[in-house]
């Protein structure tokens, strides 16, 4: 299977919603399952028996939480980014009073594992562990353009509206990897704006760090943020390799 010719696949999608139903609200019933799965509760039971004999869910008195199949079995990548990343995220809101978040890229989506909030009364907020499009967030884009180009147009072609915003982005992207930071001038939201960079270990984008807030209040300062993302950025992997190491 080449990487643009993944399609959908109802008994996955369905039982990737119970886990991330679950994980969002912790104690769901079958019935509120079936209801959010918008699946029949004998469908819905059937997974759920699966997904309890596999240690991913656990159940008690007809309540469902998150199981330890997923803390130990799925464990891969970089554990311990996000301790090492959180004080870059307080450092990064102090230095700028905006609000800071870690991002991760889950399947084609984009999902905030950690925020610091901006203090100020007028701010962006945004929902953690809530999926969202890689394109256009500027987190999004920082994992889009470390995609094989293949990969990357396939998925622009499934967001976009015609290939000139295809080609654009395509060149945007490139754009992203080369100079390693990534902007959202109210792409978004017209009101937003946010610059981002990437965690890199090996090569590899394991997260990134993303600051946002109002155009208004924002967009001038853009450059400046970019540039102290890098060396935050770097930090941040500097912190993760020593923890790693003692």
């Amino acid at each position: 299977m080449t990487e643009s010719s993944a399609k959908a696949h109802r008994t996955v999608g369905r039982v990737t919603s119970i886990l991330e139903c679950v994980a969002r609200q912790p104690g769901m019933r079958l019935h509120e399952l079936s209801v959010a799965l918008d699946a029949p509760k004998s469908s819905v039971f059937g997974l759920v028996k699966g997904l309890v004999s596999t240690g991913y869910l656990v159940e008690a008195d007809g309540a469902y939480r998150l199981g330890p199949a997923l803390g130990n079995l799925l464990t891969g990548g970089l554990p311990g980014i996000a301790t090492a990343a959180r004080p870059a995220l307080e450092e990064l809101r102090r230095r700028f009073g905006e609000t800071v978040m870690l991002g991760a890229a889950v399947g084609d989506s984009l999902i905030y594992v950690d925020a610091v909030e901006s203090e100020q009364p007028i701010r962006y907020s945004a929902p953690l562990r809530t999926r969202r499009p890689l394109y256009p967030p500027s987190a999004g884009k920082i994992f889009l353009a470390y995609w094989s180009a293949r990969r990357r147009e396939a998925y622009l072609k499934s967001v976009l509206p015609d290939a000139e915003r295809v080609r654009a982005a395509m060149d945007e992207l490139d754009t992203v990897r080369a100079e390693g930071v990534a902007l959202n001038r109210g792409e978004t939201l017209p009101d937003v704006s946010a610059a981002a960079r990437p965690i890199l270990v090996d090569g590899e984008v394991v997260a990134a760090i993303a600051v946002a807030g109002p155009t208004t209040r924002i967009s001038g300062r853009l450059p400046e943020i970019g540039d102290a993302l890098a060396g935050i950025t770097a930090a941040v992997v500097k912190r993760w390799e020593a923890a790693r190491q003692g």
